[in-house]
């Protein structure tokens, strides 16, 4: 019912752009030449000769008007030199059916993309990962985490990443964090809450003190697989009105090996550092939350947090009941244990 009911324009236009009209056109090029050369009569070449004319004019008017009615995509320069052609291939399909802007970037390895762009090409790439069997099959993500609150927004992303997860892939993300935002007590339980909630999806998290990593480590990017790498060069806001990214197909290796020097290695690998660091934080704001919230708002009544002191005191370790004496405390227990890392 609804094809009987299409526009007649629509259907033509289908008509004129369909394959089996152009493959006759074309055949017709060739034949009508062919049999005018062979004809001996004169009326007959000269007829057929108008009609190879006509078929020439309809061709080069329906190039014309094709090139005009749709978006003409250059094709990739070298496949072979992508890391990983067939992933690379799955994107590049799925991104010239959708027409993202600025797509031509791609045919060289590399695209940009701008906005509501960013989160969605993020779950793209991470469902592509998923269904290509690409290997290794991890992704190894960097967050310069200012703002612990706003990643757990990312509803789609976080979702695309518990399927890869259950598909058998591996998730290691390293929140990278200033140091002052580290001992920062609101800012500790967000960056908390966020950890709790990828764990939950089966992401082995960590951290690392922004301070203490080179200028090339401290960056925004995911890496899947040995196949691609999305580099956040702007962050996007709650609603990613606004924000700047970049993928590159080529050159992965190199950003591997940045996210393994920032993770570290044994005792100092971002797994164990974040271990270390909630051993402190985790107790201190169960003890912030548990009592009347002397410790934290320095009331003066007596908490938890005060018995943690091992003064028994109202005020935290200073005894004078100031939410700065409190402050002073929690940081330095937590500078200490950052000074370990």
């Amino acid at each position: 019912m609804t094809e009987q009911r299409r526009d007649p324009v629509v259907r033509a236009t289908e008509a004129l752009v369909s394959p089996l009209l152009g493959s006759l056109i074309g055949l017709a090029g060739i034949v009508v030449p062919v049999v005018a050369w062979i004809s001996a009569r004169a009326e007959v070449k000269n007829a057929l000769l108008i009609t190879e004319t006509v078929i020439v004019i309809i061709l080069m008017a329906s190039h014309l008007w094709l090139r005009k009615a749709y978006i003409t995509l250059r094709r990739v320069n070298n496949l072979k030199r992508m890391d990983d052609a067939r992933y690379y291939d799955l994107i590049r399909s799925h991104l010239e059916n959708e027409l993202i802007s600025d797509y031509s970037d791609i045919a060289d390895g590399h695209m940009r993309v701008y906005a509501s762009e960013v989160p969605q090409l993020s779950v793209l790439l991470v469902k592509t990962l998923t269904e290509s069997g690409s290997a290794p099959r991890r992704i190894l993500a960097s967050d310069l985490t200012t703002n612990p609150s706003l990643l757990t927004q990312r509803h789609e992303y976080l979702s695309a990443n518990r399927r890869f997860i259950e598909s058998g892939g591996v998730i290691h993300r390293l929140f990278i964090a200033h140091r002052a935002d580290l001992v920062d007590q609101r800012y500790a339980t967000a960056l908390l809450e966020l950890i709790d909630r990828h764990r939950g999806l089966g992401v082995t998290c960590g951290i690392a003190v922004r301070e203490r990593l080179r200028a090339e480590e401290a960056v925004d990017a995911i890496v899947f697989a040995s196949a691609a790498v999305l580099v956040e060069e702007e962050q996007g806001d709650a609603d990613y009105r606004h924000g700047r990214s970049s993928v590159y197909f080529k050159g992965v290796d190199r950003w591997t090996r940045r996210f393994e020097s920032a993770w570290g290695q044994g005792s100092d690998a971002g797994s164990r550092r974040l271990e270390k660091y909630e051993a402190v934080v985790r107790p201190m704001l169960g003890a912030g939350e548990g009592g009347t919230g002397g410790a934290n708002t320095g009331t003066g009544a007596s908490s938890t947090g005060g018995a943690n002191t091992g003064t028994g005191s109202t005020g935290g370790s200073t005894g004078s009941g100031s939410a700065g004496g409190t402050d002073r405390w929690v940081q330095d227990r937590v500078d200490a244990v950052l000074d370990s890392f």
